[in-house]
């Protein structure tokens, strides 16, 4: 177990020092255990989310299911419409298996 200091409130540290004499525990093991169930429930609850997701309404309910057809809708890796564009960094040459940022 490692020793650490923390600043509580005063009224908090009173009700604290009144709750482990009810109990007849130490503080310090009521601080223990209430950390330790604040951890296991924020381990339980996930990593937070970026605060973009979910920022915007498109009114598109597909956007996930076609996200590959929406990224590389102008992407044509042999010529064609989209020619002049860069291809993407992981994009394979099938002869040599390569990706396109590849030395040689």
């Amino acid at each position: 177990m490692k020793r650490t200091t923390i600043f509580i409130d005063e009224a908090i540290e009173a009700d604290l020092q009144a709750l482990a004499r009810r109990q007849q525990r130490p503080v310090a093991a009521l601080v223990r255990e209430a950390v330790e169930q604040y951890v296991v429930a924020e381990r339980q609850a996930g990593p937070p989310r970026p605060g973009f997701v979910a920022i915007g309404r498109s009114g598109v309910a597909d956007t996930a299911e076609r996200h590959e057809d929406l990224l590389f809708a102008d992407f044509a890796p042999h010529g064609g419409a989209g020619a002049g564009r860069r291809p993407p960094t992981s994009a394979r040459s099938p002869a040599t298996g390569r990706t396109s940022r590849s030395r040689r």
